[in-house]
This record gives C-alpha cells, sequence and structure tokens, in this order.
C-alpha cells in the first residue's frame, strides 16, 4: 500500500519534513531506523512522504524501507516490532525488515549494550538490503541529553560534541527537531506511536536527565538549555573535525608500522600544541596496534614527551610505549623493544 495520507500541512509536519528533505540522498534505498515511537514514526511518515514526491517528480530518486529492532528485553517486544512493522507498511515503506537480537551483558552497562547490538543489526540490514544509509530518529533533545550525560562524566570533545547529521551510513535528520514536534507530528498525522516503558525508567541516567535534571536547569537557569547544549555540541564538532583533518598531514612523513611496532621522534609530537599532539598519538595507536586510546592513557603517553624524567615503559591496555633514544616507541602488547629506526615506506593509513 502506498502512502496515501495527505493531513494539512502543520508546522510541526512541515519543519520535519523539511528536516529529511535536507539529508536525503539523490538515489538508492535509505531505511528508516523504526521503533514505533514518535521520533522514529515522524521520521519513517515523513520520509515515506519525501521519497514518494520524488519519484512522482519523474526519475529513478530514492527509496525508502525501514528496519525495525526488537531487542527482546520486554515482554511483548515481539508485538510492539510487529505493531511497528506493520505502521511501515500502511506508510509505503519497502522492503520492511524486522530484526531480532540477543543484548548481551556489557561493561559500560544496558544501554550501551544495546546500543552496540543495535547498529550491528543496522549494519546487517545495509548489506541484505544494499540500502546506502539508515536514517535515525535522534531529535535535539536526544543531543542536549547526551551533552550533558558527557559533561557529568567528565567526556572530552568526541563526547561532548554529540551526534552528528552524517556520519558513514547514518543519517540524523531531526537533530534540529524538538522532541514535542514529533509527538505534534505524529497528531497533526493521525499516527499512535509508541509508549517506551524504558523511557520511563528512573534507573536510567538519561531518564533521569531528561525528566529531572534539564528540567531543573531550565526553572533554575531559564529556558533554552536543550538549545544551547545542542549548539555546544554543534561547535565543538567543527573545532573537532578541523583539528582531525589535519592529523593525516602531521604523520605523513612517519614511517608506516612494521613488524607490529612503530617509532616515532619526541620532536614530531613536542611541537604541536596539546589538542595536535593528543590525535597524533590516538592515530598512531590505532595504525599500531588497531585499538582506541582513552583520553586517560593518552595524557599518559603525551607525558613521555612533555614531562619526561625517566620514566619506565607504559604497558596500556592493547599497546605498550617507552622512550628510547629521542624516540617514542609503540608495540603491541608482547613483541621485544624495536631496535633502530624504520626507514619510511610512504604515508601510513589513517582512521
Amino acid at each position: 500500500m502506498q502512502y496515501e495520507r495527505r493531513p494539512r500541512l502543520t508546522p510541526a509536519v512541515a519543519d520535519v519534513r523539511r528536516a529529511v528533505r535536507a539529508v536525503l540522498p539523490a538515489q538508492g534505498l535509505v531505511l528508516v531506523g523504526l521503533s514505533g515511537g514518535a521520533d522514529s514514526l515522524a521520521l519513517a511518515a515523513a520520509t515515506a512522504f519525501e521519497t514518494g514526491r520524488t519519484r512522482e517528480g519523474g526519475g529513478s530518486g530514492v527509496r525508502a524501507g525501514a528496519v525495525i529492532i526488537d531487542h527482546n528485553l520486554q515482554s511483548g517486544s515481539a508485538h510492539v516490532a510487529a505493531a511497528a512493522a506493520a505502521q511501515a507498511r500502511s506508510l509505503g515503506l519497502d522492503p520492511v525488515l524486522v530484526l531480532t537480537i540477543n543484548v548481551a551483558p556489557g561493561t559500560d552497562g544496558p544501554e550501551a549494550a544495546a546500543r552496540s547490538a543495535r547498529y550491528a543489526a543496522f549494519d546487517r540490514a545495509l548489506v541484505t538490503t544494499g540500502a546506502v544509509a539508515v536514517l535515525l530518529g535522534h531529535t535535539l533533545d536526544d543531543q542536549a541529553e547526551t551533552v550533558l550525560l558527557g559533561l557529568a562524566r567528565g567526556s572530552g570533545p568526541t563526547s561532548l560534541h554529540g551526534m552528528a547529521t552524517r556520519s558513514g551510513p547514518w543519517l540524523r535528520p531531526l537533530l534540529g527537531i524538538r522532541r514535542a514536534q514529533t509527538h505534534q507530528f505524529c497528531l497533526d498525522t493521525n499516527l499512535s506511536p509508541w509508549h517506551d516503558p524504558h523511557n520511563q525508567d528512573a534507573r536510567y541516567a538519561r531518564v533521569r536527565a531528561r525528566h529531572t535534571v534539564l528540567p531543573l536547569l531550565e526553572r533554575e537557569l531559564g529556558p533554552g538549555i536543550r538549545e544551547a547544549l545542542a549548539r555546544t555540541a554543534e561547535q565543538l564538532r567543527e573545532d573537532a573535525d578541523a583539528l582531525d583533518a589535519l592529523v593525516p598531514a602531521l604523520l605523513a612523513g612517519l614511517p608506516e608500522p612494521q613488524a607490529g611496532g612503530c617509532r616515532v621522534p619526541v620532536s614530531v609530537l613536542d611541537d604541536q600544541p596539546a589538542a595536535l599532539r593528543q590525535r597524533m598519538i590516538r592515530a598512531i595507536v590505532h595504525n599500531v596496534c588497531g585499538i582506541s586510546l582513552a583520553r586517560t592513557h593518552t595524557l599518559m603517553v603525551a607525558a613521555l614527551v612533555t614531562d619526561w624524567h625517566g620514566q619506565g615503559a607504559l604497558d596500556l591496555p592493547g599497546v605498550r610505549v617507552e622512550r628510547q633514544d629521542g624516540d617514542l616507541v609503540f608495540t603491541r602488547p608482547g613483541p621485544t623493544p624495536i631496535e633502530g629506526h624504520f626507514r619510511s615506506h610512504g604515508t601510513p593509513r589513517h582512521p
């Protein structure tokens, strides 16, 4: 059944459709990550409308389907997933995939474990369907909560700049849309969203941030806190992107890792400001060991450059770093220390 709803064009409907229109590719298949909640349901309806409108204008255009993830964490989750799939089909989305996953306990808590399992399922959906992107229903409110939680954890810029509108195959068109607007969209278009009970469960930090902390901040400091946090994320992302873009050129003259390791002259790192030095260290470790170095460990490595007083080797998770003869030596755990200098073999690969 093709999408036939023609609701009156209210401000909420217009805003959500416009946001979706701005990120859709020119052609190919996109999938909407649909939970059945108001945010993803509004996104699905707007995507169905915009892609249908594109095809009606002539040419192949872009097609839209949906992927529903049953996390299998709540009683009746299969029924919720089936209802969301039925809504997707009624909107004219095709194909509609329902993927059931098992969320394994993770060291970073149930929310992080569910997120990892969900994105892995999205990856499978991309491969299965040949889709070029998955549209996700994160709103401005979600962005604000992400930044606030990052501040509470003392996270660095990578966490504080929140979610990107475009990040690989992930598209988040609603980051400038308030949650109230997606609920209004559903009211205006006679859609019935599902209300996830987990969104009211105060055991989760995000729920406490949403229902307790942010309202308190707005009462005490004035309205607009969520918008301010989202603007902060955008500004930090712009700065981080600019700094990240400088790193490959700074590492271009270094030798490629050999035999599980790499030597880097201390002077190469010492000449850079801290923001670039830390990024270079993380990139080197990723190249050598394929891991992402935590900030605490990055600063320990940086101290071998900026606060050298004869300290010994650092045995960090996934990498060993020591200072030898004016170089930092990076090796995977286990190999004997690297002797001598490597000859450069061109520009190394960077993450």
